[in-house]
């Protein structure tokens, strides 16, 4: 029986970072919603309670009954959980004289006690909160406290039950991975034995059990998510699968025929839609960027349709969905971010079964199992590429020539980026080879990668919305700017937005300006997700 983590979500987004955690240290975890805990699933080893955007003193704030777990099973809480344990159980949550955000040291902790073992004194650790313990319950203790909050962690006395106010699961939590591993594997005793060879052989297997011998049909974007999730349905079912790859005209520069190559390479039975005409003729005069992004997954929609009527048999619809995508979408509060091509849901006369077999993993655990079964490198390790492609990253009106523009502009900067060397070393070093950048540190602990490799997501974006004035030739030109995007990030919940070499960054302008008829000035965005999304629309 494979072992798991429970992990219950009250709305924070966050919560999908502990996942994350919890897999790299070898072991099955689910994310569930906080009322949906599984009391009769044998599997479960343990329980985390995560983040919420609501104070737990507030009238809609999520609660549930831990009555049937605690005692049973061990129990960390972390941040609300951990302020939602001490509320309940009779300690003091209030709001703190000032938010507690960002890195803190733990200047004291019981070096013995099993969640923090292995931790080193004064341990940096990353807040994240507008209320703070002021009391724990009777029979409870503090474990840990930094200069400003008190009960940054605590232990109910002779149970297996723990709350910490900090955020293990983020990356400035320098031994947050330390600390989880003593819960989950010392405290629940996992086995660890959940890796990319073993989700790709359990994914095998419920795919199998859940198609049975029907036909299935992939919607192909040339991104690494239905790339991976194309291979994997093939070594499920093999020529019970086709994909089809619709050409809505907005994607970057060759791409159609690139990735077509790509697929006839792997073997996949793929059918290629040019259906461009359509989309640009339904976008005609649409600005707003939600109506837009509906516009495209109603015709991708109605394009898929047409053809997946073609194939008689077909059953099931198989989506490369990836848990960012479905997160970002909709979290448990309810609360649309934006809306994503993959998780709208189908429509009744389309009568398929839909089927995502990457709908728990992040980006980097995609790639971890696209390398597992073998797929070229240049295919894993693309950057993200929004499913309405160019769409949302030209502000304004889409038309061919504004398309065009931006595909000469965003060509320009992705191939320099990938034929900039870097050399890095220490927590930016960490960072990358986390996020699955293949790379090997050499003597001096650095690597040498790419800039492409560096960078987690690239693209340009065409501000038709706004003009400016230059001056080419000694003639004044009158045209539109072009925005760089580029942020780092591991797992796409949140990013930063990434710090690129002067000389490179005068190149890629330079170029642009020069060789893109129609953009006379360039601009790069530093802003950071949050507040910012990743794609400006």
């Amino acid at each position: 029986m494979q072992q798991k983590i429970i992990i219950l979500d009250f709305g924070s987004q966050t919560t999908q970072l502990i996942g994350r955690r919890v897999r790299e240290l070898g072991t099955f975890c689910e994310v569930l919603p906080y009322n949906k805990f599984p009391h009769d699933d044998p599997s479960v080893i343990g329980v985390i309670l995560g983040g919420s955007p609501y104070s737990v003193y507030d009238p809609e704030a999520f609660q549930i009954d831990l009555s049937r777990i605690r005692g049973r099973l061990p129990i960390l809480g972390i941040c609300y959980g951990a302020q939602y344990m001490s509320h309940i159980y009779g300690g003091k949550v209030e709001p703190a004289a000032t938010r507690e955000y960002g890195r803190a040291n733990l200047d004291t902790f019981e070096a013995d006690n099993p969640l923090l073992r292995g931790l080193d004194a004064g341990s940096q650790v990353w807040m994240s909160h507008g209320d703070t313990i002021t009391a724990i319950p009777e029979g409870f203790r503090c474990i840990a406290s930094t200069s400003k909050v008190k009960y940054a962690a605590y232990q109910a006395d002779g149970e297996q039950l723990w709350g910490v106010q900090f955020h293990p699961e983020v990356f400035h939590s320098l031994q947050g991975t330390q600390l989880l591993r003593n819960f989950v594997v010392d405290i629940c005793g996992s086995r660890q034995d959940w890796s990319a060879a073993s989700f790709v052989e359990t994914t095998v297997e419920e795919i199998r059990s859940q198609v049975g011998g029907d036909r299935v049909i992939l919607g192909l974007s040339g991104g690494v998510d239905s790339s991976v999730a194309a291979v994997l349905l093939n070594k499920a079912i093999g020529d019970r699968l086709t994909c089809i790859f619709v050409d809505h005209g907005m994607l970057r520069k060759d791409e159609f025929a690139n990735v077509m190559h790509d697929y006839e390479c792997l073997g996949l039975n793929v059918i290629g839609v040019d259906a461009s005409a359509k989309f640009f003729a339904d976008l005609q005069g649409v600005t707003d960027p939600e109506q837009k992004r509906k516009i495209i997954g109603r015709d991708f929609v109605e394009v898929f349709n047409a053809e997946a009527q073609k194939i008689k048999d077909a059953k099931w619809l198989a989506q490369g969905t990836i848990y960012p995508d479905r997160i970002e979408s909709l979290n448990i509060t309810g609360k649309v971010i934006k809306s994503h091509h993959n998780v709208g849901g189908l429509p009744k006369d389309m009568h398929l079964s839909l089927c995502e077999p990457l709908r728990w993993l992040f980006k980097d655990e995609v790639r971890r199992v696209g390398r597992q079964m073998g797929m070229p490198e240049h295919l894993i390790t693309r950057h993200p590429f929004p499913g309405p492609g160019l769409a949302v990253r030209i502000l304004g009106d889409i038309t061919p020539e504004r398309v065009r523009i931006l595909q000469e502009a965003d060509d320009i900067y992705i191939r320099t980026m990938r034929d900039y060397k870097v050399r890095l070393s220490g927590e930016e070093a960490r960072r990358v080879l986390a996020a699955g950048v293949p790379a090997d540190l050499d003597r001096n602990g650095e690597i040498e990668v790419s800039l492409y490799d560096q960078v987690w997501q690239a693209g340009a974006v065409l501000l038709t919305t706004v003009r400016s004035v230059g001056v080419m030739g000694d003639e004044r030109t009158y045209e539109h700017p072009v925005a760089l995007r580029a942020v780092t990030s591991t797992d796409a919940m949140s990013a930063d937005w990434a710090h690129l070499p002067y000389d490179f960054m005068a190149k890629v302008s330079n170029d642009i300006i020069n060789h893109v008829k129609g953009v006379n000035r360039v601009c790069y965005d530093i802003s950071s997700k949050p507040p910012s999304t990743i794609e400006w629309e």
